[in-house]
Order: structure tokens, then C-alpha cells, then sequence
């Protein structure tokens, strides 16, 4: 019995020792691959004007922030479909459009929870890129991706926006995107 026990043992360990061994060449040929990832990087800028490009859809609470440049009351819900050119200057060339939602997540009205489409059509690619996440107003903000279509398919990577010209009707910030593709999706690029 003891020895049947001993042998059953011994099978278990060797199978367990092969399923490591198999696991570290797995893993040693996925990291391989990553020394091969296609990338692209880039800067756009996005243009929203109030009541023009970017609307107040439904109100947020009285008695905090009040509506201006930069803030907008907590649970305010505001869409936008903006214009994304080549420089900071509105009358560059238009190279794709940013829309999308919020929804004011901070009492002084400087924070809130965005989900975005950025359609692109710049010269050698052709498509969308989708973000959500946390958008602070007046300092720079991370997106993570979370898809894309077209020449964007099975894009991975982040988009920082960070605030160029917050004064007057129109309000800039400079969009810069950190694109990655995963090896397997070579013929989307």
C-alpha cells in the first residue's frame, strides 16, 4: 500500500515538474513577442465651444460648482462632438472628431467620468479609437483604450488630454495617443 502510494506520488510530482517546464516555455516565447509590438504615437488637438460642440444635458445639483469653462455642477450629464485638428489652432487641418459623454463625479466640479469615440482619418490610418476613465478639467488625464475599429482594430494602449487654452468660448486640449497592437493583429495595421 505504501508503496503504491510512494509510485502515485512520484507520477503526480513528474506530471506537475512537466507542466511547470511547459509553462516557462510558454511564457518565455509570449514575451518574445512583445519585443515586437507595432506602435504608433501622436498628438491631436480637440476644440469644444459650449452650446455649440459640448451640451449640459441634464443639470447637476444647486449649491456646488456653478457652470463655467472648467466646471460643471456635480452629476451633470454633457455630451460633446468635437472637432480634432493637426495643431492647436482651430482653423488647422481637421483630422478626425472626439465624441462622447460625462458625468460630473466631484463636488467642486473639476472631476468627472468620461467615455469617448476619437474617429481619426490621418494620412496612412483610418478608424476609431474608443476611451473611458476619470477626466480632471484642468490637469492632464489618462484613458485607457478599449477598442477601436478600422486600422485601429485591436488597438491597445492609453490617451492623455491635457488643457492647452481654457479661457474664452472655446476651450483646447492637446489629445496624445500611445497606441500598441498585440502580435496577432499584424494585418490590422
Amino acid at each position: 500500500m505504501a508503496f503504491a502510494m510512494h509510485n502515485h506520488a512520484l507520477a503526480l510530482f513528474s506530471t506537475l515538474v512537466l507542466v511547470m517546464i511547459s509553462f516557462e516555455i510558454a511564457c518565455g516565447s509570449h514575451h518574445h513577442h512583445h519585443h515586437h509590438l507595432k506602435s504608433l504615437h501622436f498628438s491631436l488637438y480637440q476644440h469644444e465651444t459650449i452650446n455649440k460642440t459640448g451640451y449640459i444635458i441634464v443639470n447637476g445639483i444647486k449649491g456646488g460648482a456653478g457652470v463655467t469653462q472648467t466646471t460643471t455642477p456635480f452629476g451633470t450629464f454633457f455630451v460633446f462632438q468635437d472637432i480634432l485638428t493637426a495643431t492647436a489652432n482651430r482653423s488647422s487641418k481637421v483630422v478626425g472628431s472626439s465624441e462622447g459623454t460625462s458625468i460630473t463625479s466631484s463636488f467642486d466640479g473639476l472631476q468627472s467620468i468620461s467615455i469617448a469615440k476619437l474617429t481619426l482619418r490621418l494620412k496612412h490610418h483610418k478608424g476609431s479609437v474608443q476611451v473611458v476613465g476619470g477626466t480632471n478639467n484642468i490637469k492632464p488625464s489618462d484613458y485607457p483604450v478599449v477598442g477601436g475599429t478600422g486600422d485601429f482594430l485591436f488597438v491597445q494602449g492609453y490617451v492623455t488630454s491635457s488643457p492647452v487654452d481654457l479661457k474664452g468660448i472655446t476651450v483646447t486640449y492637446k489629445v496624445e495617443f500611445h497606441l500598441y497592437w498585440p502580435p496577432y493583429a499584424s494585418q490590422a495595421f
